[in-house]
């Protein structure tokens, strides 16, 4: 389910575990780029964000490259980042309900305070932020998912039904005014969100770039000949997004091979041929796992993986990439992974979250407050795949 419960540490700690993150060109301030970091999954009324923990989102100025001549993106070391931290929550004036404060820290180190779940947000010259909880934006049909997986065919239905329909999350909005704070670098720009502990040490908990990375596509061990009993999320989550480790590149590229070939042959043809060393064409475009958005293109709803798949082709790219809030990610992502774009849309049957994003700041729903347990639905969908076919 994108990034939500990415792993057996991120479970652990709800309040650091990311759900997704979004990177559009604002609708309603054109020249403005919007960042959204979704956290605490199945988050219910009265969440809040941890004292203990600084969500971040990282961008740096990247470069395309044409498929056959290396990386597709050539990412510079310049970067800018956004930290957003918070206060441990109080109880003000008798009132029995708890308040939060945060702060977000800009790349100039400017420091913007304001109040979680305040409806307007915070604006200052060049930036607007939100935190709060909000109705989950994303939306898949997780039994479809999983029977695909375990009967090795596409098995999802032609109308699904969303695993997260009416789910809250925990949210930070950060709306930036792209001339005032990248100036001349850009306009193309490679983002990633991360959770670290605060401290004089800091630790990274969970990264995120693109999405379904570690759920769909990594997390299988079956189809794995090197490492197939090792849960490699949690290692994955503890690499820095614009550099990994090289002790461990190995072994998420043997993941990314073997998984990525499953894939490819769901619908019974091949478009991923492998090379003689048994490298999937899109291994290496996956490990630079990051958002890719052009800030000078206006906004679109179903751009995520455009700019990727252009490039693949030989073609210019021409949408803003990155990826909105009602983004069908699912079906472009498994379109991508079996057929190339080389046939038919492959859906999984959900189209749309419990209310589509807004086009107006924060842009995420007012939440729901009397959410479903996650938990007990997803258990019980685990526990019946073969009824999805």
């Amino acid at each position: 389910m994108s990034d939500h419960f990415s792993g057996p540490r991120a479970i652990t700690d709800p309040a650091a575990d990311i759900a997704d993150l979004y990177v559009f060109p604002s609708p309603e301030r054109p020249d403005c780029l919007v960042l959204v970091l979704t956290v605490f999954p199945a988050a219910m009324p009265g969440a809040l964000f941890s004292d203990a923990v600084a969500y971040r989102f990282r961008l740096r100025p990247a470069t395309l490259r044409p498929a056959g001549s290396g990386p597709l993106f050539e990412v510079a070391q310049t970067e800018y980042s956004f930290t957003c931290t918070f206060a441990a929550p109080v109880k003000r004036d008798g009132s029995e309900a708890w308040v939060q404060t945060g702060a977000c820290t800009t790349p100039a180190g400017v420091v913007i305070s304001f109040r979680v779940n305040d409806e307007q947000g915070t604006e200052a010259p060049g930036l607007r932020v939100f935190a709060g909880l909000r109705l989950d934006p994303f939306f898949i049909d997780l039994p479809g998912v999983q029977a695909t997986e375990k009967l090795r065919r596409l098995a999802f239905k032609l109308e699904g039904n969303n695993t997260l329909e009416d789910q809250n999350v925990l949210t930070i909005v950060v709306e930036v005014e792209t001339a005032l704070m990248f100036g001349e670098n850009g306009p193309i720009f490679a983002v990633a969100g991360e959770t670290m502990t605060t401290g004089t040490v800091p630790i990274r908990l969970e990264r995120i770039g693109r999405p379904e990375i570690k759920n769909v596509v990594m997390s299988s061990k079956e189809f794995d000949p090197v490492n197939r009993d090792l849960e490699i999320r949690d290692l994955y989550n503890q690499e820095d997004p614009f550099r990994l480790a090289q002790p461990y590149v190995g072994a998420y590229r043997a993941r990314l091979n073997a998984n990525l070939a499953f894939f490819d042959g769901l619908d019974g043809k091949t478009d991923w041929p492998l090379d003689e060393q048994g490298n999937h064409p899109l291994t290496e475009l996956l490990l630079a796992d990051f958002l890719v958005a052009d800030v000078s293109k206006p906004y679109s709803e179903d751009s995520c993986f455009e700019i990727e798949q252009a490039l693949l082709k030989g073609i210019t790219p021409q949408t803003c990439g990155g990826r909105s809030l009602n983004d069908d990610i699912v079906d472009s992502l498994y379109t991508l992974l079996v057929n190339g774009g080389n046939g038919p849309r492959i859906r999984d049957g959900v189209d749309q979250a419990t209310r589509p994003a807004a086009r107006t700041f924060p842009y995420l729903i007012s939440p729901n407050p009397n959410p479903p347990d996650l938990r007990a639905r997803a258990a019980a969908a685990m526990a019946q795949p073969k009824a999805v076919a």
